[in-house]
């Protein structure tokens, strides 16, 4: 089984051929509720949800359609894995059913919930601000690193009141036992002068330790107490409540414009608190690929896949330009659509979505009434600042409108002018499989008569993307 591989195609499918049982370490998955198909993401919440009632209809159905991902899953995931399913509000305690039925009620670990947003009105109910990640393990024995968060300012200054010169400041903790703790007869024992009626925490020789390290003081009652170091602490064990993790800012470098992609940091703490370094992570559903760029950053393993062309064209690019990733060399695409015909059975608006990636550009978000437009080619100018710096500017773009027919026609034409116009765009790009005599002397007509400048591209050099179309 190849490692660090984005498949293309459904998770179903690429599971049974490809992923033999007991193999992987670590599954996270974030099924969108509405699909299976990916591409709606690029279009927003509620037109994802109004898809959703058109191809399931209800929850159950959702269910009936994920059950079957759910059972090769849990086939594939070693005895000592880990599985998180992350959800909202609408079928968060359906799947909770399905997955004690699958992974066994005594293996539920967590329910936890992450804090999404901060704000989030609603006229007629209380804000839905949370989204619920579902941790189970695979069986008794299972990877753990416990996670830590950072103490609360207050705490620290209310405990961590003493200071030591070299050490920093430190906080005094018992060393002796209590009433409540019950007498201990082999940790009772006398030290410097003090005998403790319940007996110490420690042995003779360990207490001794302590105090030659510097680590112990004493009250005027000549009892000891052992000094905890703040720079040794490290943190509050992390509870299933994550309050810490905002969700990526409008100007994040990490941004791609998915509606539900989620924080970098979410992946690595899940990642770190699941798998060792080595181990073998998987996402079945994974977007814009955050768990394949956070499972490489921790030297994990990673396999991803996902329905959506547009998706893993955008993952591969991610790994290469954040972490330097080379395609072909430290992972590989595999599976994407290499022929005419494929294209051509694709869903319209995923034909669409992977014409203007392939181009370079970026997708519109609304598909429909997007008034000609179906992405945007943005084409950095470098200008030269007062002190002589030079910087990228992206004010630059073209429009990009694409057509799935095997001859985009006169009228196709006439309308991306007048989106042209509109826009007050000197120059664009057209994507489709053909065009018709008709258009291509128009498209001439436009250049000689009203420098429109459109640019037709085909399907096929898109295919073979040849660094000239775009010149």
């Amino acid at each position: 089984m190849d490692a660090n591989v984005i498949y293309c195609g459904d998770n179903l499918e690429v599971i049974g051929k490809y992923i033999p049982d007991d193999s992987v370490d670590l599954i996270y998955i974030d099924p969108p509720f509405n699909t299976s198909r990916q591409y709606e993401v690029f279009w927003g919440e509620a037109q994802e949800r109004r898809a959703f009632e058109d191809r399931f209809g209800d929850a159950m159905t959702y269910l009936d359609w994920m059950r079957l991902r759910l059972k090769e899953l849990h086939r594939i995931l070693k005895p000592t894995g880990s599985f998180y399913y992350h959800c909202d509000w609408h079928v968060s305690h359906y799947v909770k059913v399905e997955l004690d039925r699958i992974y066994g009620f005594d293996n539920f670990r967590n329910e936890i919930i992450w804090q999404r947003t901060s704000s989030h009105n609603d006229s007629k109910k209380f804000g839905q601000v949370n989204d619920t990640i579902f941790y189970y393990a695979n069986s008794k024995k299972f990877t753990w690193n416990p996670q830590y968060s950072e103490h609360d300012p207050t705490y620290l200054r209310q405990f961590y009141r003493y200071n030591d010169p070299l050490r920093g400041d430190y906080r005094l903790d018992h060393i002796i036992r209590s009433a409540t703790m019950g007498e201990r007869p082999n940790l009772t024992y006398e030290y410097k002068g003090y005998m403790p009626k319940w007996g110490s925490r420690v042995t003779l020789d360990k207490l001794e330790a302590l105090n030659k390290d510097g680590r112990l003081e004493w009250s005027k009652t000549g009892r000891p107490y052992l000094k905890r170091f703040k720079n040794e602490m490290k943190g509050t064990l992390l509870k299933n409540i994550w309050l810490d993790i905002p969700p990526i800012g409008p100007a994040s470098d990490e941004r791609l414009g998915y509606p539900t992609q989620k924080p970098l940091v979410l992946m690595e703490r899940i990642i770190t608190a699941s798998s060792n370094e080595g181990d073998l992570v998987l996402d079945a559903f994974c977007g814009c690929g955050t768990t394949l760029e956070a499972a490489a950053k921790l030297k994990r393993k990673w396999i991803g896949i996902d329905f959506s062309p547009t998706a893993c064209r955008v993952m591969a690019e991610r790994l290469e330009k954040r972490l330097g990733l080379k395609e072909g060399t430290d992972f590989i695409l595999k599976d994407m659509p290499k022929t005419i015909e494929q294209l051509r059975r694709m869903p319209h608006f995923e034909f669409q979505n992977w014409a203007v990636v392939a181009l370079g550009g970026i997708p519109n978000q609304v598909k429909v009434g997007d008034y000609g437009i179906d992405g945007r080619l943005y084409l950095a100018d470098i200008e030269k600042t007062h002190k002589g710096d030079f910087f990228e500017t992206l004010d630059k773009w073209y429009p990009i409108q694409v057509k799935q027919v095997d001859k985009a026609g006169r009228p196709d034409i006439d309308k991306f002018q007048t989106a042209m116009r509109r826009d007050k765009r000197l120059k664009g790009y057209f994507v489709a499989f053909g065009f018709s005599q008709d258009s291509v002397k128009e498209i001439k007509r436009a250049q000689t008569v009203e420098g429109l400048e459109i640019v037709p591209i085909t399907v096929d050099e898109l295919l073979n993307f040849e660094k000239t179309v775009l010149a």
